[in-house]
């Protein structure tokens, strides 16, 4: 995990000074089939979305005209797929027709406009017209069609007594950056295929088009390499350890290496193909030279250390020190030895065969949180320090990171490393992705760098999202309002070379898919409206209203997610009395929120929150809970009054 040692403040997004009123006049069915009002709530907001007259009604038989059809087997696929899971109604596919129910038309003729990626969308009363320059701009025209409709249409089952309605609307849209990502950390816990491929199904509806999958760290190697068998046999395994990952005991010789696993060649050609028909390309990330201990695990001589002989893939012990900040200090040598050849040829041959797998134009070769403290140390670096006429560490690994480089290239690749590649030096060609703030991105893009913003101070999804009383403890936070301020392409950068974003997740404390999602979402939707929509668009008012439409449609696609927006947020101060104040603030509004010192449960008849807390003498725990006129909508959260009084100090 990146470690930044500052304060991720929780500050509130100021609305826009526009108005932007979310539009209510789909008619839906409940399960009665009463007619209820529902609101448009497309995300990433569109470029333009004007509400028209009147509805459309699927039939039962739906005809779905597509006169491309073979460069649109994606986008039928899966809007037929959608429509006749949860609506239970037919769907034929012809080239034409005299009265299709729904068009999808690719333009003979492009329309400068949309790009690659746009797309019109026209709902009438009878009819529905998408129309695109490629067949991506069809796919992300169906997410937003199915967007329209109730959100029963994400059930994956049938859906009874529903009126499947859209509202007519003419909507016009693009992207606003080409490279719209999301990384999945599958080297800290190993996940399954099919676990990324319900990762890509997931981040699709909402328009991203680039999975990072970050392949190797010093818990895991996670991708099979002919004629290095070892990687597989040995990188890929630990101990299986359940609590709080950093902290575990060290393993002892005895407990069985069983809790891992890996892709082989063919599951990682299953899984670009998957992605390509949804329009995702697939990033390839091998972290080196630090967060290298799975590799060197495997092949000690790959070390600068004599003792990596007896190291074993971490099983989420303590390998490093952060006390004094970064780069850290290595408890273990888990860096790949500069100034070893033999690193080099290991890289040539890994590099050959994942460049062959992955057809995306660049390959990831991390290059961040690099411990100096072995290297400084090291004979072998001394003398390649010598040799090359390099001062610092810095310019030790600015040395391995040019020649990695160059092994890139020859595969016919592009070259992309943390920001920490900037440091020492770096070649003119190198792509840097900017995970330490924004600075280094921009920075790098005005020297001419190509640069995705992944900043994390609002992308890092790995972060709490809500009280760490509620959610396994990480070092910072980041609350939906924070990530939805992102601004990619920021005032002073030369935003040609900005290629794209990124949100980021890495899993140390993540141990099942569950809890992915629970972590990725809503945060990601903040995330895809930031790198998707004109910023002029963006209104935090109305995309909380948009994101609680979603969490109804998410619970229909069973994706958990976390509630953490209806969770009030604890300030603890002291007066100048020295006593115990406490503020609950709201993160969005229209909640009102009740408490209890008494040890009982609080309910909307219970004292409601109106200003700041004085803690009774002897009360042992603050309980609180959100309503919503008459009706719960937090979780109810059960704080020791000891624990506040030691963030009070």
């Amino acid at each position: 995990m990146k470690k930044l040692f500052l304060i991720i403040s929780c500050c509130f997004f100021t609305a826009n000074t526009f108005a932007q009123s979310i539009i209510t006049e789909t008619e839906i069915g409940d399960s009665e089939g009463a007619a209820v009002q529902t609101p448009i709530a497309i995300i990433p907001e569109p470029v333009s979305l004007v509400k028209k007259a009147g509805s459309f009604t699927l039939p039962e038989n739906v005809i779905l005209q597509a006169v491309r059809s073979g460069e649109l087997k994606q986008s039928i696929a899966y809007l037929s797929d959608r429509i006749t899971t949860s609506t239970g109604k037919f769907v034929s596919t012809v080239s034409n027709s005299n009265h299709p129910t729904i068009k999808l038309i690719l333009n003979t003729q492009e329309d400068t406009q949309l790009g690659k990626e746009g797309y019109k969308l026209n709902v009438n009363p009878t009819q529905v017209v998408i129309t695109a320059n490629q067949p991506a701009g069809i796919f992300y025209g169906v997410q937003s069609l199915l967007q329209l409709f109730p959100a029963e249409i994400e059930s994956k089952e049938l859906v009874k007594d529903i009126k499947w309605k859209a509202p007519c609307v003419d909507v016009v849209d693009y992207p606003k950056l080409g490279w719209r990502g999301l990384m999945f950390d599958v080297a800290r816990h190993f996940f399954t295929k099919q676990e990324v491929k319900q990762f890509i199904d997931d981040m699709v509806r909402y328009k991203f088009n680039l999975l990072h999958l970050h392949l190797a760290d010093d818990e895991g190697w996670r991708i099979e390499i002919k004629g290095l068998p070892k990687l597989t046999e040995v990188g890929a395994w630990s101990v299986k350890k359940t609590g709080t990952f950093g902290d575990f005991t060290p393993p002892t010789p005895d407990e069985p290496r069983t809790y891992g696993g890996f892709y082989t060649q063919e599951d990682i050609k299953e899984l670009v193909q998957y992605a390509q028909e949804r329009f995702v390309n697939i990033l390839p990330e091998i972290d080196v030279p630090g967060h290298s201990l799975a590799i060197i695990a495997s092949y000690p001589e790959l070390s600068c250390t004599p003792d990596a002989v007896n190291y074993k893939v971490r099983s989420g012990e303590k390998i490093m020190d952060w006390s004094r900040g970064a780069p850290p200090t290595a408890l273990v040598d888990n860096t790949l030895c500069p100034a070893n050849e033999k690193v080099y040829v290991f890289l040539d041959s890994v590099l050959t065969q994942v460049a062959k797998l992955f057809p995306f134009d660049y390959i990831h070769m991390g290059g961040d949180e690099a411990p100096h403290n072995f290297w400084e140390k090291n004979d072998q670096v001394k003398a390649l320090m010598l040799r090359e006429g390099l001062k610092t560490i810095p310019q030790v690994q600015a040395y391995f990171e040019k020649r990695v480089e160059q092994i890139v290239i020859s595969k016919g690749k592009k070259f992309m490393g943390w920001d920490e590649i900037l440091e020492g030096g770096v070649s003119p060609t190198a792509a840097v992705m900017s995970w330490r703030g924004m600075k280094y991105g921009i920075q790098a893009a005005n020297e001419k760098h190509n640069v995705v913003m992944s900043p994390t101070d609002f992308a890092y999804l790995d972060y709490m999202q809500a009280d760490p009383i509620t959610e396994p403890k990480v070092y910072a936070s980041l609350r939906l309002n924070k990530a939805y301020q992102f601004n990619p392409v920021p005032a002073g950068v030369n935003a040609q070379y900005v290629i794209g974003a990124q949100a980021n997740l890495w899993t140390e404390q993540i141990f099942t898919f569950r809890q992915v999602e629970y972590m990725v979402y809503p945060r990601a939707f903040a995330i895809a409206e930031s790198i998707w929509s004109p910023i002029e668009k963006k209104n935090w008012t109305n995309f909380v209203d948009r994101t609680q439409q979603h969490f109804k449609r998410l619970d229909f696609a069973e994706v958990k997610y976390s509630p953490a927006i209806y969770d009030p947020i604890f300030t603890v101060k002291r007066s100048a009395d020295k006593q115990l104040m406490i503020e609950l603030t709201p993160e969005i509004d229209g909640l009102d929120i009740y408490y209890s010192f008494d040890n009982s449960t609080p309910d909307r008849f219970y004292p409601k929150y109106t200003a700041a807390l004085q803690a009774p003498k002897d009360a042992s725990m603050l309980r609180v809970i959100t309503y919503r006129g008459k009706q719960p909508i937090g979780r109810l959260i059960s704080m020791p009054v000891a624990d506040l009084q030691k963030r009070a100090r």
